[in-house]
């Protein structure tokens, strides 16, 4: 959990979460350059722990236990990690990736490493009227239960996607950096508060 910046056990920060609530980072997409062309078939039949299947897509999927993390190699040398849990995680499996690239003698290099985005959850704890959410903040959202059962609002200033469900569920999402995740939400919270519904 150290690698969240933060312990369960720990008094939250209110001068940086008002709201008292932490979102919890889910998954980290980041991207990376290897900087060298890539023969994909060469990889897939030397590692154990790809596969590639180019009439499916164009990129052999590879997997590591530690960080549990998922990364799409293209022959390009562009590579795409996903499902780590913290910004250094990202980077960590990222480089461990390129490290098994270059064991398979490629002279892979470690360019222009960036986070694309961020996803994370948190929970209000009480239930919420999306039908009222969506009218009255119509230009950001888009509620239509019968498609998906959350209300998505769009949030421009930091430009960021909630996933806002009636169990008082979130999903943030698109963030760069983690505070643009802490600022939507707390930007967001005191609209929920206004949209509770009451208990029966």
């Amino acid at each position: 959990m150290a690698d969240q910046g933060m312990d369960e056990s720990q008094p939250v920060d209110l001068s940086k979460h008002p709201s008292g609530i932490v979102p919890t980072l889910q998954n980290i997409v980041s991207t990376v350059n290897l900087d060298c062309k890539l023969d994909l078939k060469a990889i897939a039949l030397q590692a154990r722990n790809a596969e590639y299947n180019p009439k499916r897509f164009a990129a052999v999927i590879m997997r590591i236990r530690e960080p549990k993390t998922t990364a799409l190699i293209f022959a390009s040398g562009k590579m795409v990690c996903t499902g780590a849990k913290s910004e250094h995680q990202s980077k960590l499996a990222a480089r461990k990736y390129a490290r098994i690239i270059q064991k398979l003698g490629f002279p892979a290099k470690f360019k222009d490493f960036k986070i694309q985005n961020i996803v994370g959850s948190c929970d209000v704890k009480f239930p919420i009227r999306l039908e009222g959410l969506a009218y009255s903040h119509g230009a950001f959202c888009s509620y239509e239960p019968e498609l998906f059962p959350g209300l998505i609002y769009r949030m421009k200033q930091p430009k960021i996607v909630l996933l806002i469900f009636v169990s008082g569920k979130i999903v943030i999402t698109g963030a760069k950096v983690r505070d643009e995740t802490y600022t939507a939400f707390e930007n967001i919270y005191p609209v929920l508060t206004e949209f509770r519904k009451a208990q029966q």
